[in-house]
């Protein structure tokens, strides 16, 4: 049963409220095979993409600590 317009506004004040959007563009086939990857980890593409961004910046802040 589709969301009804109530929840489906409810939903959209939430996620605003709550998340920043960003967009990336891939090349044509990466978003097939970063989406595949995630999912042979258990993790769904947009908590892989974030993991991985996590990862990247911890990394990062680590190098520039030593």
């Amino acid at each position: 049963m589709p969301a009804s317009k109530a929840q489906q506004r409810a939903v959209a004040k939430y996620m605003k409220t709550n998340y920043d959007e960003i967009k990336i563009r891939v090349a044509k086939g990466e978003k097939d095979k970063i989406k595949a990857h995630a999912e042979a980890c258990g993790e769904s593409l947009n908590g892989f993409i974030n993991k991985a961004i996590d990862e990247k910046i911890e990394r990062d802040t680590a190098e520039k600590e030593s």
